[in-house]
């Protein structure tokens, strides 16, 4: 793959990636304004907006960095982005587990809607995460 193509590819994903934080980020505090003004209390709600509005704020941070120090990659480069990207998708697959386990245990053991809540949204966006940077390694695969 040739470093101008590649960087078109990166781009791409990163422009995506700040579309899914962007729209998290809007979601999330949409929702919990929304709970707010309406004083209705929802713990499942409140940590399942909260825990979405953080994360969408985190991965718009980090793709708004990331596409201010794009550049031409050389072959050393390209194969550092394609082990940070394999390294990302085992931590975006930790992710769903963590969520799997905030979800187990707010449910079974605590029965803490909030936990569920958060673990949800943890869920939702390690999927999310992981589909976003397969795309990417396949696309960089080829």
């Amino acid at each position: 793959m040739w470093a101008d193509s590649l960087l078109v590819i990166e781009r791409a994903h990163l422009l995506r990636f700040m579309v899914w934080g962007g729209a998290s980020l809007l979601l999330g505090a949409t929702l919990f304004l929304a709970l707010r003004a309406r004083r209705e209390h929802s713990s499942f709600l409140s940590w399942f907006a909260l825990m979405t509005a953080s994360w969408g704020a985190v991965d718009l941070g980090l793709a708004l960095w990331a596409m201010s120090t794009l550049a031409l990659r050389d072959l050393a480069g390209a194969t550092r982005l394609d082990r940070f990207l394999w390294l990302n998708i085992g931590l975006d697959a930790g992710y769903v587990m963590v969520g799997f386990t905030l979800l187990v245990v707010g449910w079974r053991l605590a029965r803490r809607a909030g936990a569920m809540g958060a673990g949800i949204a943890i869920i939702v966006q390690g999927a999310a995460l992981t589909g976003l940077d397969l795309a990417l390694a396949m696309q960089i695969s080829r």
